[in-house]
């Protein structure tokens, strides 16, 4: 994977993270102005700022603004590398960045203004919906026609990722936006639904961030990968057990009992994938631990690494009956969501912009800002984890001992502080990350 200067269109890429880092100003504050509103739900009281319109813009806004723009800006430097060749139509690459980007923010004004298509990770217009679903059709075709013309005789993992990422979720984004909210109804919706929700986290954000990984811990250690199989083996686990897993929340639902079972099996078996991932960044690092001190790409990735790690166990036993009966109706799961999409994705495509940043910029950064910044997202993830999960568990106690679930909202009140201060930190730190790439080392 070599060629950077002459395989990768800069300006191409630049423009892409450039919208990505805009995005991660935007985002994470409307997330602040939701979490503020469990303690004041007076504040922002107009009928644009309701909880029920800002919530869909901060899921929407982290997973396909925030995190997605900067996955398709990191899959236009990375696929040139592993394939030996330049994209494929290139020119497709700004037209394309700008319909995405225009489409989302034309998403979020149709939101705030009250268009809600009612599928959760789904909710824009369907005309807002076609433009971003165009959008990832057509880098899937892009990407596709550029590994065909390919020299590099073998895939790398991180391409069998990107590969699956953009087939399924092109599948998974048409089902979601398009048939589930029109033509189908009652509880085969509701089965329906909760596939499309895992597939968005678990066949598009999840292989795309381990793809993001698989690429970017080899290149800024400067040691190859500890085992390509090993990679291969946690991709197959992945395409086998996660399509199963989407109904393991339904366990209060007239879901079939037997098809539920199958979900928390598949949940379990999702820990190889994770293992194998585990291991394999482990042992790339074996012998280069120290770049961990300096470089803040490693560094960056080996705290998403334990934040994916945490969360993704978490994720697994929580769908355990036992263990849901008590937490389900309770943040604990908000828990799991933000350690895993926050702590682990989100950390990873940033911590891949500062290895790309600087070299489709010809700007490099400041150590200590970046210091600061790493600080701030470990503090506050870990802060808002936390006391989530406590949160969490306090909450499913009082349920089980028969308090009524209004009653038990009373005490939850310092938990919901604590979580937006947890995310003033975190998202500090992820507007520092930015802001010191954007502006430059003064």
């Amino acid at each position: 994977m070599d060629g950077e200067g002459t395989l990768v269109n800069k300006p191409l890429v630049r423009g892409w993270l450039l919208w990505g880092l805009g995005w991660s100003f935007f985002a994470p504050v409307v997330g602040i102005l939701v979490s503020l509103k469990f303690n004041y739900p007076n504040f922002l009281n107009t009928e644009y700022t309701v909880f029920g319109r800002l919530r869909p813009v901060h899921i929407n806004g982290v997973i396909f603004a925030l995190y997605s723009t900067l996955f398709i800006g990191l899959a236009y430097y990375m696929v040139p590398q592993i394939t030996g060749v330049r994209m494929k139509w290139e020119r497709v690459g700004r037209p394309l960045m700008w319909l995405w980007n225009l489409g989302l923010a034309a998403g979020f004004v149709t939101l705030a203004l009250g268009y809600n298509d009612g599928v959760e990770v789904a909710e824009f217009p369907w005309p807002v919906a076609l433009v971003l679903w165009l959008a990832v059709a057509v880098l899937m075709v892009q990407i596709l026609a550029t590994l065909a013309v390919r020299k590099e005789e073998k895939l790398y993992v991180s391409a069998w990722y990107i590969i699956a990422a953009l087939v399924w979720t092109t599948v998974s984004l048409f089902v979601g936006n398009f048939i589930l909210p029109y033509h189908v109804a009652g509880i085969n919706n509701v089965s329906l639904h909760g596939l499309y929700i895992h597939y968005t986290v678990g066949l598009w954000i999840t292989p795309t961030g381990l793809a993001v990984v698989y690429f970017f811990l080899p290149a800024a250690s400067r040691n190859p990968l500890y085992s390509h199989r090993l990679g291969l083996l946690g991709f197959w686990s992945l395409a086998l057990f996660y399509p199963f897993v989407g109904i393991h929340h339904y366990i209060f639902s007239p879901v079939l009992d037997w098809t539920e079972t199958v979900a928390i099996a598949a949940s379990l078996m999702l820990i190889i994938p994770v293992a194998a991932v585990l291991v394999n960044f482990y042992g790339t690092l074996k012998g280069r631990w120290h770049t961990f001190i300096d470089n803040f790409t490693v560094k960056l990735l080996v705290v998403g690494t334990f934040f994916y790690f945490f969360g993704s166990v978490m994720g697994s036993f929580e769908a355990l009956r036992s263990i849901q009966t008590p937490t389900h109706f309770t943040d604990f799961v908000i828990a799991h969501s933000h350690l895993t999409v926050f702590g682990g994705y989100v950390v990873f495509a940033l911590a891949a912009c500062y290895h790309v940043w600087p070299r489709v910029s010809d700007k490099p950064f400041s150590a200590t800002m970046a210091r600061w910044s790493t600080w701030l997202i470990i503090v506050g993830i870990t802060a808002m984890g936390f006391g989530l999960i406590v949160q969490g568990l306090a909450q499913g106690t009082m349920l089980k001992q028969g308090v009524f679930f209004v009653h038990s909202l009373d005490s939850m009140k310092p938990y919901w502080l604590m979580r937006t201060l947890a995310g003033v930190t975190m998202d500090t730190g992820i507007a520092l990350v930015a802001i010191n790439l954007l502006r430059g080392k003064k």
